[in-house]
């Protein structure tokens, strides 16, 4: 066999070779990253059989997942290394030297050393996508709010009644409508009736009348609101915001959703898992085989209990210890939520724990606890929900 051990970078990359002997085969050399560098590193591969090559990097953010797709789609067999190994075989370096030529060949020798191996796949990098799209849709979502809460204070000043008009409060598309084209008390009450009721119709798909209309007109007459035109364009460039926020998000989800029904993985038999919740969950835990107990997948949701000891002390009950990954951690719960309304013996457990006194919050913990064995045992024998 031949390794191939390339060091990432941002803009360069190192690559070198070794045999399975140890063997200097290819001294390391650099390329750029981009296409032309792609281009080089294979052509330093093309007279070797691409059956007897293993290409390895390491896990460094997002820098090397150009190359790996690259490399994937001309089907080399590629691995992605844990730094944490790297980190061990560099320790034993006589000589403490770390410089990107020497990383090459110590991450050669790391997949030299290893007994078995495990090649990233396209399915591999659907998890990649799900991945970054759960992320870039809970900065999204984390976004939206933060623009709800300003576009709540603004309507404060301009039209304060108007939140305790609506049963359903201001965040509704009949009441964005309505404040796009009069973001102020005044301007909505010196609009025409016909207006304002066609407006609000149409909006709320006939869900509002005319009645609703001239009640809003009179409580805009009599509001204390501020006619300030700063205000008015805070409040229009906020729910236009919010709007671009809702369509990216609708995107990403869709984007999701697709990626799953492609695969439908046995995730999606567990029920009250959707789409989204599912894919969050795969596309945070990745390679399952990266965790050879439910222990470790828990410990990296951040889901196990923390350990507070002294003396001759050992506390029962502690919190979790919330380290990890909060995106998987977020999504577990979630899920969690939804399977113990769709799951008897989720609600049972679930039941059984708040009756130990144990708050909403927690009880879902262990809930999601219970349901993170399930999963690793799900995806690691590839076998549909059984609670047997």
């Amino acid at each position: 066999m031949i390794f191939v051990g390339v060091d990432i970078a941002k803009l360069n990359h190192f690559a070198s070779a070794i045999s399975s002997d140890g063997e200097k085969l290819i001294e390391p050399f650099q390329f750029s990253n981009d296409a032309d560098g792609f281009r080089l590193l294979i052509s330093n591969l093309v007279s070797f059989e691409k059956d007897s090559i293993i290409i390895g990097l390491e896990s460094t953010a997002h820098y090397g997942d150009n190359l790996v797709r690259y490399l994937v789609a001309n089907h080399y067999n590629v691995c992605v290394i844990n730094p944490i190994q790297t980190s061990s075989m560099r320790k034993n370096n006589i000589r403490k030297t770390k410089t990107d030529k020497v990383d090459t060949y110590i991450i050669a020798k790391t997949l030299m050393m290893q007994d078995s191996f495990r090649f990233m796949t396209f399915y591999d990098l659907d998890l990649m996508d799900l991945k970054t799209l759960g992320r870039f849709r809970q900065k999204s979502i984390k976004q939206r709010t933060r623009l709800k809460i300003q576009l709540t204070s603004y309507v404060d000043q301009v039209f304060p009644e108007l939140q305790y008009f609506f049963k359903s409060g201001l965040h509704q598309k009949s009441v964005y409508a309505l404040l796009k084209e009069a973001p102020s008390a005044e301007a909505v009450a010196s609009m025409h009736m016909t207006h304002l009721k066609k407006l609000l119709e149409v909006a709320s798909h006939g869900h509002f009348d005319q009645e609703t209309a001239k009640e809003l007109r009179v409580l805009a007459r009599k509001s204390v609101g501020s006619s300030d035109s700063a205000l008015s364009i805070q409040v229009t460039q906020t729910i236009a915001q919010i709007e671009l926020l809702d369509s990216q998000i609708e995107k990403v989800e869709a984007e999701m959703t697709q990626i799953m029904q492609f695969h439908d993985p046995v995730i999606m038999t567990i029920p009250g898992i959707g789409y989204i919740n599912g894919g969050m969950i795969l596309g945070e835990i990745g390679d399952i085989h990266r965790f050879s107990h439910p222990s470790k997948l828990l410990a990296f949701a951040g889901l196990d209990p923390s350990v507070y000891q002294s003396g001759n002390f050992q506390a029962k009950r502690t919190r979790m210890s919330k380290r990890g990954s909060r995106v998987l951690r977020y999504a577990l719960v979630n899920a969690a939520h939804n399977v113990v309304k769709n799951n008897a013996t989720f609600k049972a457990y679930y039941d059984a724990k708040m009756s130990e006194g144990r708050t909403h919050y927690n009880a879902l913990g262990h809930c999601a606890g219970k349901l993170v064995r399930i999963i690793w045992k799900m995806l690691t024998d590839d076998v549909e929900f059984n609670l047997d």
